[in-house]
């Protein structure tokens, strides 16, 4: 039977985290959740560690202080490998990515090493607020045509990882920190020549806590972007 492993880092998510999990299970049996929180003033690391006690598959790691996403990706993806699980689903805590289209993931990694959710592909949603929905598409589509990919969607941590395939691959290769870890993850997989493939999502607002992406999140891709494509331009 395939291990599969769902991931979320959180960091102030006490009024979605139990809902989220619940929507996971609702929607999937047989898989386990880990949940990485960079102890949230909120105490969102007491809420699943209360649900833990009553379900092994809930895996809480909180960590002493707020350490950055992509290191929380980092350590999610160095436990699914150190735990053999064959396939690693990654996504936000805050709701804005439905659990429902999991079940639609796993299927895919069966023919594909990679997967990710696209908001800006046919049939792809996306209802952030105006302002940020603009400079989202800007950016996804600065990022396709500076490092000339295919793909239509590079900021979404909505994700799937076959591991099994991606034997060349590993998260503590991508040099970029924040939100551009995301970004870096997507030109590393295709330029290591694997199966990617996009499926549209829809992705919600959040309804409750505040995003965390802070505003120099666009000039340090911005930059990560050239750098990216400086570093590979021979």
């Amino acid at each position: 039977m395939n291990k599969i492993l769902i991931f979320t880092a959180t960091y102030n998510e006490a009024e979605n985290i139990s809902k989220l999990i619940e929507e996971i299970f609702k929607n999937l049996q047989n898989v386990d959740i880990l949940i990485v929180d960079d102890n949230s003033p909120d105490n969102t690391h007491e809420i699943v560690k209360t649900l833990s006690l009553n379900n092994k598959n809930i895996i809480l790691k909180k960590r002493e202080k707020k350490l950055g996403l992509n290191s929380a990706h980092i350590f999610g993806y160095e436990y699914a490998l150190q735990n053999k699980y064959e396939k690693l689903i990654t996504m936000d805590a805050d709701l804005s990515h439905d659990p429902s289209e999991i079940p639609q993931m796993l299927k895919l990694l069966e023919n594909y090493d990679f997967v990710i959710g696209s908001r800006y592909m046919e049939g792809g949603k996306n209802d952030m607020p105006t302002l940020r929905l603009i400079l989202s598409i800007l950016g996804n589509k600065f990022i396709k045509f500076i490092l000339n990919l295919k793909n239509t969607e590079y900021t979404s941590s909505y994700r799937g990882f076959n591991i099994k395939n991606l034997t060349h691959f590993h998260f503590n290769q991508i040099n970029s920190k924040g939100y551009s870890f995301f970004m870096e993850t997507v030109f590393k997989i295709n330029a290591l020549g694997y199966k990617v493939f996009e499926f549209p999502i829809h992705f919600k607002n959040r309804e409750f806590g505040k995003s965390k992406i802070p505003k120099i999140e666009i000039f340090r891709t911005f930059f990560n972007v050239i750098k990216i494509f400086l570093a590979n331009k021979n």
